[in-house]
C-alpha cells in the first residue's frame, strides 16, 4: 500500500519546469531510476519501481535535512522503506550544496 504524501511544491527546482527549455532531454523515469521531491522542506530520494500516466511509483531510500544535509531515517510521517507516489509536477532537482560545507561536517 502507498503513504499518501503531501509534496512541497519545488517552485524554482521543478524538473519539469527545467525539462520545459530542453523536452529532449526528458525521458519518463524507469525501474530502478532516484527521483528527487521535497516533503515538509527535506529532500526525499525515491527508487522507482514503476512508472503510470505521470506518477512514479516506489521506495523512499533517503530522506536528508535541509538545514544540514545529514540523513535521516524518518522526517514527520514518512521514512525509509515507505513506498509512495510521486508525481512528475512534484519532482525537484537536488539542492546543490558546497563541498567545503560537506568536508568541514565530515571533521567536525
Amino acid at each position: 500500500m502507498h503513504k499518501h504524501v503531501d509534496w512541497d511544491d519545488p517552485g524554482a527546482d521543478s524538473v519539469m519546469r527545467h525539462f520545459e527549455r530542453d523536452p529532449a532531454g526528458y525521458a519518463a523515469p524507469g525501474p530502478g531510476d532516484i527521483l528527487s521531491a521535497r516533503h515538509e522542506g527535506a529532500t526525499v530520494r525515491v527508487r522507482v519501481e514503476a512508472y503510470v500516466e505521470g506518477t512514479s511509483i516506489g521506495e523512499v531510500v533517503a530522506l536528508i535535512s535541509a538545514d544540514n544535509g545529514r540523513r535521516m531515517k524518518s522526517h514527520g510521517k514518512l521514512a525509509l522503506g515507505d513506498t509512495v507516489r510521486l508525481p512528475d509536477a512534484s519532482r525537484a532537482l537536488e539542492p546543490h550544496r558546497d563541498s567545503r560545507e560537506d568536508d568541514s561536517e565530515a571533521r567536525g
